[in-house]
C-alpha cells in the first residue's frame, strides 16, 4: 500500500447491547408482562446451565441481566470489553452492569460517534442478548411471544438504532423466527418493505436441532432473501457451539478453533446446491477470517472431480464448489495470511470487520491494523478499497442507503 489515505471503513461485523427499555417499548400491549427486561441482581453464572445463564446468590458479584422466561441472563465482559479498564479486560471471566459498558455499545449517538473517532463509516451489528442468530428465542418462550420478541427486535433495529442520525451509519441485520421457514419468509419480506436487507443465520442448523441446508426446507427462506436482495449472514457461535479439544483445554484453544465453525458452513453452502438453485443469494461469514480457506477449496473441488460419479453429485452440484465462491463473502480483522492468499480467496469475497465491542475489536485502531496487514501482505491501494468497503457496498446493496465507492 502506498501513502494514500485508508478509505473510511465498512465493518460488516460489529455488536449491539440492546438498550434495557427496547422490548418493553416496542412489544405489542398483550405481550409486555412477558418482555425481556434488565434486572441487577448479586450472582453467579451458573456453569451447569447452557449458554450463560446466571443464578442469583448472596455471595456473588452485582450484574445486570436480561430476565426472560423465568431465567437471568448476564451481559459479560467479553461482550463489552472494548472501554474495559486493562485490570478487567479478561475474556468474558464477569459479568457487568452497564455503567461498565461504553454508551457506544447502546446508544446511537456514543456510537455514531465511536464510529468517527475510528474512521468508520457504516457498520452491521449483530444482537447480544437474543444472541447471533436468535436462538434465545427459539429456546425460550412460548412461539406467539417469542416471534413477537423477534419482530420487536426488528423494528428496533430498522425503525430506531439505524434510523434518523443512524441512516446510512447502521446497517440493518434483523431476525427470523428460525422454528419456522414460512413466517421467516414473511418476516424477510416486511422487514425488506421498511428497509432491512440483511438477516441473521445458524452456521450449523442442524446444532440448533434444526433442518439442515441439504434437507431442501429452507429453500422459500433462499428464495425471499433472493428476491429482496437480503443477505445471509452466519457469525461464529451462531450453532451454539464452542469447539475445544477437551475439558481442561485452556482458553486459548476454544479461541483459536472458532474459525473452525464457519469452515463447516462454508462446507455446507457450497456442497448444498443451495447456491446453485438460488444463483442471486448472498451469503456473509462473519469474524471466521479467510486464511484457511485456500486448502478447503482445494480440497472441495478434488473430492468433487474424484467422486463425480456419483448420482448426487451430479445433479446437486454441476460445478465445482469453488466455483460458488462469487456468492460467498468472509472478513477478516487481523488474517496475513488471508490477505497474503486473496487472490485463492477471491479479492472480491473479502470484507473487513471493527468487531466492536467484543474483545477482538480493533477499534480505536482500526485504521493502524489496516495499514499494518495491507503493507505487510503488499496490496494495492485498489485492493485495500475493496478489503475496507467496495466489497461490503456490493454485498449490501449500501447504495440504497447512499453509500458510495
Amino acid at each position: 500500500m502506498t501513502s494514500e489515505p485508508v478509505p473510511r471503513i465498512i465493518s460488516v461485523d460489529d455488536h449491539v447491547v440492546e438498550p434495557p427499555d427496547l422490548w418493553t417499548r416496542f412489544l405489542p400491549a398483550k405481550h409486555r408482562h412477558a418482555a425481556p427486561t434488565i434486572r441487577r441482581v448479586r450472582g453467579l453464572p451458573d456453569r451447569n446451565a447452557r449458554h450463560g445463564t446466571f443464578r442469583p446468590a448472596s455471595d456473588g458479584e452485582v450484574a445486570d441481566c436480561w430476565f426472560f422466561e423465568g431465567v437471568y441472563f448476564p451481559i459479560t465482559s467479553g461482550l463489552v470489553e472494548v472501554g474495559l479498564p486493562d485490570s478487567r479486560r479478561t475474556r468474558y471471566s464477569f459479568c457487568v452492569t452497564f455503567e461498565d459498558i461504553l454508551p457506544g455499545a447502546y446508544q446511537q449517538a456514543a456510537r455514531i460517534a465511536d464510529m468517527d473517532a475510528n474512521h468508520t463509516e457504516a457498520c452491521l451489528c449483530f444482537p447480544t442478548f437474543p444472541r447471533f442468530c436468535g436462538q434465545t428465542f427459539l429456546e425460550y418462550g412460548e412461539r406467539d411471544l417469542a416471534a413477537a420478541c423477534i419482530r420487536a427486535y426488528n423494528d428496533w433495529m430498522i425503525d430506531e438504532w439505524c434510523s434518523g442520525a443512524g441512516y446510512g451509519r447502521l446497517i440493518p441485520l434483523t431476525l427470523i423466527p428460525l422454528w419456522d421457514v414460512e413466517a421467516a419468509v414473511q418476516e424477510v419480506h416486511r422487514c425488506a418493505d421498511k428497509g432491512g436487507h440483511a438477516i441473521a443465520f445458524s452456521e450449523s442448523p442442524t446444532k440448533l436441532e434444526l433442518p439442515s441446508l441439504y434437507s431442501g426446507y429452507w429453500d422459500p427462506l433462499w428464495d425471499a432473501c433472493q428476491d429482496t436482495e437480503t443477505v445471509v449472514n452466519m457469525h461464529i457461535g451462531s450453532s451454539s457451539q464452542f469447539v475445544t479439544s477437551g475439558p481442561d483445554s485452556p482458553p486459548i484453544v476454544p479461541i483459536s478453533l472458532t474459525h473452525t465453525l464457519s469452515e463447516h458452513a462454508l462446507v455446507d453452502w457450497l456442497c448444498s446446491g443451495v447456491l446453485e438453485r438460488f444463483p442471486g443469494l448472498r451469503v456473509a461469514l462473519s469474524e471466521g477470517q479467510v486464511g484457511w480457506m485456500p486448502y478447503l477449496l482445494e480440497r472441495l473441488d478434488r473430492t468433487w472431480h474424484q467422486y463425480r460419479r456419483y448420482a448426487q453429485a451430479i445433479n446437486e452440484l454441476p460445478r465445482p464448489p469453488s466455483s460458488y465462491m462469487s456468492q460467498v463473502f468472509g472478513c477478516v480483522f487481523d488474517d496475513l495470511d488471508g490477505l497474503e492468499n486473496r487472490d485463492k480467496v477471491g479479492i472480491d469475497q473479502i470484507m473487513f470487520e471493527v468487531d466492536y465491542p467484543h474483545g477482538d475489536s480493533t477499534w480505536p485502531h482500526s485504521v493502524e491494523r489496516v495499514r499494518e496487514l495491507s503493507t505487510r501482505a503488499g496490496l494495492s491501494d485498489e485492493e485495500v478499497t475493496k478489503i475496507v468497503r467496495s466489497n461490503a457496498i456490493s454485498c449490501y446493496g449500501l447504495d440504497r442507503l447512499g453509500i458510495t465507492q
